[in-house]
């Protein structure tokens, strides 16, 4: 029973998994923080965008020779 526990101690095979999950925190962490330095520019953005957008026409008006007439 000793031998068992002595061999449990010294091996290192859960460590990696430790590192994993700090890993793996560190970039969850990194891409929140991002997101949240980020996210205010994109919505800033996406409000230009549309109300660039909103304020275009479609124009389906063909002239004669089957040209897309330009929008006035």
């Amino acid at each position: 029973m000793t031998a068992l526990i002595k061999n449990f101690a010294k091996s290192e095979s859960g460590a990696v998994t430790v590192d994993w999950v700090v890993l793996t925190a560190a970039i969850v962490g990194l891409g929140l923080a991002v997101m949240a330095v980020v996210s205010g520019g994109v919505e800033d953005l996406a409000g230009d965008i549309d109300g660039q957008l909103t304020g275009m026409g479609i124009d389906t008006t063909f002239d004669d020779t089957g040209a897309l007439q330009a929008a006035d």
